[in-house]
C-alpha cells in the first residue's frame, strides 16, 4: 500500500449532488432529513455539522460514500445531539467515535457493510437506542456495556467473526430480534442460537440466574415514552420511513435477483441453441467428410485397377519373350542336326565346316542380336513402370491436395454460414424491437393527434377561443385608454370604463368556464372511444382520425386551406368540392389559372371537362373585369360571398354559446397594439389581472405583485395573453 496516497476526487455529478442536498437542507420549510449519500466522499463536510446543530435535523443519511472517519477535525459530535436517525452504512469506517454516547436522542444506528473492529464502550449510553445494525463488519468481541441499552428492540450482528455474545445482554429485555450467524456460535451453543431470540434470553437468563419474561412486558414504557415524542418531532413516522426505504431496498434486490434468475434461463436456453446447432454443423461436417473418403476410396479402386491391367500387360510381354526365345531354340535345335548329317559326309566336309562356321557367326550375331533386343525391352518396360509410379505419386499429391483444399472450403464455409446465421439472429432481433417500438409510438401518435383534432375539429371550442381573443384585446385596449387618460389627469368616464371592464372580465370567466367544460366533454367522448377500442381493433385511432378529417366543416377546410372565397365558391356552384384539396396542395390562384390549359388540369387530378372550362373562363374574366387589387378582395371577402357559403361559415350555437357574436366597445387608439409594462418600462404587457381586468404587467412582474398596480385591487387569477 502507498504511503502517499492520493484522495479520489469526487466526480462533477457528485459535487452538483451534494450541493443541490444542502441547498435543499437551509431551504425555509425543509424537513428534518438531511440526505447526502453517494456523494463519493472520504470525509464528512464540517458544514454538515453545523446545519444539523442550526436546524435541528433529525435524520442524517451519509451511505453509499468512502468514509474513513466519521468526526472531521475541528468538529464535535455533540452538534448532533438532536439526530434519531443515523445512516452511515456501505462507507469505509473502521471504527465510531468514542464519544458516541453523547447523542441521547438517537433511536436508529445503521453501520451495516464497513469495516469496523471494535465498538466504543460509550455505545451503553444510548438509552433511547431501537435498531443497531453492524451487519457484515469485522467485530469480534460485543462491549458489556450493550447490556444497558434499555430500549434496544433490533440487533443485527450477522455476518461478523462474533462467537461470544455477553451475559449482560439478558439485561436487554426489550429485545424483540437478535439476528447473529447461529452456526459459529461457541457461547450460548449453536443449537441454542438457531432456536431463535427468545430461546437466547432465555438461556443468558439463566446463566446471570434472573427470571425471564418477555420483551412485550417492557415495551410498553418504550412506546409510551415514543408515543410522547411523537406530538414534538414524528419520530415514528421517519422511522417508519427510514424502514420503508429499507423494505424498498430489499425489493428492488429481489427484482434484480428475478431479473438475473431470468438472463439466465435466456442464457441456458441460448446456449441449447447453439449446442444444437454445433451438432447440426458436426452432422453436417461428418457428411462432408464421409463423402471426401468415399471419393478417396473410389480414386484409389480406379488407381488398383489401372495397376492390374498393366500387371496384365506386363504378364503378356513375357509370354511373348518367352516364345521367341523357344522359337529360336528350336532353331538352333533344327541347325545342330543338320550339321551332323553333314558330318556324315566327308565330300561335303568343308562346305559344312564352312557353313558350320557361317552358321555360327549368324547364330552369335542373333545372339547378340537377340540379348540387346532383351535388354532393350527391359529398359523401355523399367521407363514405363517409372512413368507410372510417377504419375500414381503425382495422381496421389493432386488427390491430397483437392481433399485439402475441399476441408478447408468446408471449414470457410461453414464459418461463413456461422456468421451469417447471427447476422440474421441479430437483425431478426433488432426488426421485432423496432417494429414493437414502432406500434407503440403509431398507436400514441395517433391518439395525440386524434385528441388534437378533436378539440380543433369542434366548432364551439374554437368560437369561445375567438370570443375570448375578443374580450382580451377589448381589455387590453381599455387598460392602454385609462393609463392613458390618467396621464393626462382626466377623470371623465372612468366610471364607465371601469363597468365596462368589470362587465368584460365576468363575460371571460364565463367563457373560461365553459371552454373547460366543453374541453372536459371532448376528454369523457375520448375516454368512452377507448374504452370501446379494447377490442384489439388494428390502427383504431388513425380510422377515428380519418372519420373526423371528413366530417370537418367546409369553413374550416377553407380557412386551413387558404383557398380564393370566389374560387371556393364557384366550386360550391359547380358541386365540386372534393377538388378543394387538390387546389389548397397546388397553391392554385386566379394567376396560375391563367396560364393552364386543360391539359395541367388534367395532370393535377382535375379530370371533369366542365369543371375545367369553368376554372378557365372564370380567370380570363376576373383578369378583364375585376379590378381590385387582392387586399381589397380579401378584406370583402364573407360578405361578395353566396348566401349558402355565408350561412355554412357560420359557428354553430350551443345553450352555452351567446346568440350576439360581441363587437368592440371601446374605441381604439392611435397607438400600436400592444403596451409597455408599467412596472418595469421594457417589456410589452402580457397578463391579464382577474377580477379587475386591468392589461398593464409582462409575465415577469406578474410574478412579483399581489395587487394590481392600477387599481390596488388584490389579485386572484393570471391570465397570458398572446400577441399576433
Amino acid at each position: 500500500m502507498f504511503l502517499f496516497s492520493k484522495k479520489k476526487k469526487p466526480s462533477e455529478d457528485s459535487k452538483k449532488r451534494l450541493e443541490n442536498q444542502l441547498c435543499l437542507a437551509k431551504e425555509a420549510g425543509a424537513d428534518d432529513i438531511l440526505d447526502i449519500s453517494s456523494c463519493e466522499l472520504t470525509e464528512v463536510p464540517s458544514c454538515t455539522f453545523s446545519l444539523c446543530k442550526v436546524l435541528q435535523k433529525k435524520v442524517f443519511i451519509f451511505h453509499g460514500n468512502y468514509l474513513r472517519s466519521f468526526i472531521p477535525k475541528g468538529c464535535c459530535i455533540s452538534a448532533l445531539a438532536t439526530l434519531k436517525v443515523l445512516d452511515l452504512h456501505e462507507n469505509n469506517l473502521t471504527s465510531l467515535p468514542d464519544d458516541l454516547g453523547q447523542l441521547l436522542s438517537l433511536q436508529v444506528l445503521n453501520v451495516e457493510k464497513n469495516h469496523i473492529k471494535q465498538l466504543p464502550d460509550s455505545i451503553g449510553d444510548l438509552r433511547h437506542l431501537q435498531t443497531l445494525n453492524v451487519k457484515a463488519n469485522c467485530l469480534t468481541v460485543i462491549p458489556v456495556s450493550v447490556g444497558r441499552m434499555s430500549s434496544l428492540r433490533t440487533l443485527d450482528l450477522s455476518e461478523n467473526s462474533i462467537l461470544e455474545l455477553p451475559k449482560e445482554l439478558a439485561c436487554v429485555r426489550t429485545l424483540e430480534s437478535l439476528i447473529l450467524d447461529a452456526h459459529v456460535m461457541a457461547y450460548p451453543p449453536s443449537s441454542v442460537c438457531t432456536g431463535g431470540t427468545e430461546e437466547v434470553q432465555r438461556y443468558l437468563c439463566s446463566e446471570m440466574g434472573l427470571e425471564y419474561c418477555p420483551p412485550s412486558q417492557y415495551l410498553l414504557p418504550v412506546l409510551e415514552h415514543d408515543g410522547m415524542k411523537q406530538e414534538e418531532d414524528c419520530v415514528d413516522g421517519e422511522e417508519v420511513a427510514w424502514q420503508n426505504k429499507i423494505m424498498d431496498y430489499e425489493k428492488r434486490k429481489e427484482e434484480k435477483k428475478q431479473e438475473k434468475l431470468m438472463f439466465e434461463k435466456e442464457l441456458q436456453e441460448k446456449q441449447r441453441e447453439q449446442a444444437q446447432f454445433l451438432v447440426l454443423n458436426n452432422s453436417r461436417k461428418e457428411d462432408m467428410l464421409l463423402s471426401v473418403r468415399q471419393a478417396q476410396e473410389r480414386l484409389e479402386l480406379g488407381v488398383s485397377q489401372q495397376q492390374k491391367a498393366q500387371e496384365a500387360e506386363r504378364l503378356k510381354i513375357l509370354d511373348k519373350v518367352r516364345k521367341a526365345e523357344s522359337t529360336l531354340m528350336s532353331r538352333v535345335s533344327d541347325l545342330l542336326l543338320d550339321n551332323k548329317r553333314q558330318e556324315r559326309s566327308a565330300a561335303f566336309l568343308q562346305a559344312l565346316e564352312e557353313d558350320r562356321i557361317r552358321m555360327e557367326h549368324l547364330t552369335a550375331i542373333t545372339q547378340e542380336e537377340a540379348d540387346s533386343l532383351r535388354k532393350k525391352e527391359v529398359a523401355s518396360a523399367m521407363q514405363r513402370m517409372l512413368f507410372e509410379s510417377c504419375s500414381l505419386r503425382l495422381m496421389q499429391e493432386a488427390s491430397d491436395a483437392r481433399k485439402q483444399i475441399l476441408v478447408s472450403e468446408a471449414s470457410r464455409s461453414l464459418q461463413w454460414l456461422d456468421k451469417k446465421f447471427d447476422q440474421v439472429v441479430s437483425l431478426q432481433q433488432l426488426d421485432k424491437n423496432k417494429a414493437i417500438n414502432q406500434i407503440l409510438r403509431e398507436e400514441e401518435m395517433q391518439k395525440a393527434a386524434f385528441e388534437a383534432l378533436q378539440l380543433q375539429k369542434d366548432s364551439v371550442h374554437a368560437f369561445i377561443r375567438n370570443q375570448i381573443k375578443l374580450i382580451e384585446a377589448e381589455l387590453m385596449q381599455l387598460t392602454k385608454l385609462e393609463v392613458k387618460r390618467r396621464n393626462l389627469d382626466t377623470e371623465n368616464l372612468q366610471e364607465v370604463m371601469a363597468e365596462q371592464r368589470t362587465a368584460l372580465t365576468d363575460l371571460l370567466q364565463q367563457l373560461f368556464k365553459q371552454k373547460d367544460q366543453r374541453e372536459e366533454d371532448l376528454r369523457q367522448v375520448l375516454t368512452e372511444m377507448e374504452q370501446k377500442s379494447e377490442s384489439n381493433q388494428q390502427n383504431y385511432w388513425m380510422i377515428q382520425y380519418q372519420r373526423l378529417l371528413d366530417a370537418k366543416p367546409l369553413f374550416l377546410r377553407m380557412q386551413e386551406m387558404a383557398v380564393d372565397r370566389e374560387l371556393g365558391n364557384l366550386l360550391c356552384k359547380l358541386f365540386a368540392q372534393h377538388y378543394l384539396p387538390i387546389i389548397a396542395h397546388h397553391r392554385i390562384t386566379a394567376e396560375a389559372l391563367r396560364h393552364m390549359t386543360t391539359k395541367d388540369l388534367s395532370k393535377l387530378g382535375i379530370n371533369e371537362v366542365g369543371v375545367q372550362k369553368a376554372l378557365l373562363h372564370w380567370a380570363k374574366e376576373r383578369t378583364f373585369s375585376d379590378p381590385l387589387p387582392k387586399t381589397a378582395r380579401e378584406e370583402t371577402g364573407l360578405s361578395a360571398s353566396n348566401p349558402q357559403l355565408q350561412q355554412q361559415l357560420t359557428p354553430p350555437l350551443t345553450p352555452n354559446t351567446p346568440n350576439t357574436p360581441l363587437s368592440p366597445t371601446a374605441p381604439s387608439s392611435d397607438g400600436p397594439s400592444s403596451s409597455e409594462c408599467v412596472v418595469c418600462m421594457e417589456h410589452e404587457s402580457q397578463m391579464i389581472f382577474l377580477p379587475c381586468g386591468h392589461v398593464c404587467c409582462c409575465q415577469i412582474c406578474s410574478d412579483v405583485l399581489q395587487s394590481c398596480p392600477l387599481c390596488r385591487s388584490s389579485v386572484s387569477q393570471r391570465i397570458r395573453l398572446y400577441h399576433g
